[in-house]
């Protein structure tokens, strides 16, 4: 009878133990993911409410004034600010100019250094350099690259009075104005964005190049598939889930684009680079817009919403998260 109501203890005993030890897994998670929680609520979720919040205010220059609720006011004033579809244009623009040199040229260094060869590491490293180097000082370095007196007018110069350039133009060089010429602005901004994001990129495709197995391309050879031919029959439709997710994580960065628009040019020459983020800022701290910036900042949430969404279903059509 001892023995039985034993066997008993004990078989409650190891129902209990793997609840007991779930319990306490669970616990232990919960532990350290509470920190993290605490710093995204304070520092992200918080402040998103707040600003959710305030985009249906009025807020003045004191900020120890009582918010007044406006309702949709500043959703109009937005809908009808000409400016705002002028930083949209341009937000767009900078999209669209900056996506796909991305994927492609980071497509194309990915499948460069996706060889066996003595010091490809070496290669690899120097085409990621530029994603370690701040955006600060990238942006100083070429704001002095841009310059009239820089690096680049400085070559031309030179190229224009004894190079070959003097027999074509010999009209004389004037110094190219990269960051104050309203139609080059931008694109100059651009450089900075790619140069900083290709190998970023590059890292990305090449871990789904060395996920391709090298049976499949010996079997294109065999088929006639060659050269460049093989990466058309082979390695782009294998690549597709990585294309997806690079366009679409570079149009969200090129959406929110502002270090390089702030250290560069200030969103001049004439609002020429003023995009969204940056007319966020103007409007909030030099304006002190503060309730119509958080309105601004609304409809670029949405915008990157909506990036995210293509994304999530691509992913989901091509099983890849």
């Amino acid at each position: 009878m001892i023995s039985h109501n034993g066997a008993i203890t004990a078989g409650c005993m190891s129902e209990a133990s793997p609840r007991t030890a779930s319990a306490a897994s669970s616990a232990t998670a919960w532990g350290f993911l509470t920190p993290g929680l605490v710093l995204i609520g304070l520092s992200v979720l918080i402040p998103a409410a707040m600003a959710l919040v305030m985009s249906f205010t009025q807020s003045g220059l004191d900020v120890s004034e009582p918010l007044r609720f406006v309702g949709l006011a500043n959703i109009r004033r937005l809908l009808a600010d000409p400016m705002f579809f002028k930083v949209l244009g341009t937000t767009l623009l900078y999209l669209v100019g900056v996506v796909p040199p991305v994927v492609l040229g980071s497509l194309g260094l990915a499948v460069l250094v996706n060889r066996q060869l003595p010091g490809i590491h070496w290669f690899r490293a120097a085409f990621y350099t530029p994603v370690l180097v701040s955006i600060v000082v990238a942006a100083i370095a070429f704001r002095w690259l841009y310059a009239e007196t820089g690096l680049i007018n400085g070559w031309l110069s030179a190229l224009m009075r004894d190079g070959w350039l003097s027999a074509l133009l010999p009209a004389g060089f004037e110094p190219i104005g990269f960051l104050t010429n309203p139609l080059l602005a931008l694109p100059s901004v651009m450089v900075v964005t790619l140069w900083k994001g290709l190998g970023y990129y590059m890292v990305i495709f090449l871990a789904g190049l060395q996920g391709i197995s090298a049976d499949l391309y010996e079997a294109a050879e065999l088929d006639g598939s060659e050269g460049w031919r093989k990466h058309l029959d082979i390695t782009l439709p294998l690549l597709r889930p990585y294309v997806t997710l690079v366009a679409v994580i570079s149009a969200i960065a090129a959406t929110k684009v502002f270090e390089e628009v702030y250290l560069m040019t200030q969103g001049g020459p004439a609002d020429a680079t003023k995009t969204l983020v940056y007319y966020v800022y103007d409007q909030a701290f030099a304006e002190l817009e503060i309730s119509y910036a958080c309105t601004v900042g609304l409809a670029l949430f949405v915008i990157v919403l909506l990036l995210s969404l293509v994304r999530f279903a691509f992913a989901g059509d091509q099983g890849f998260s």
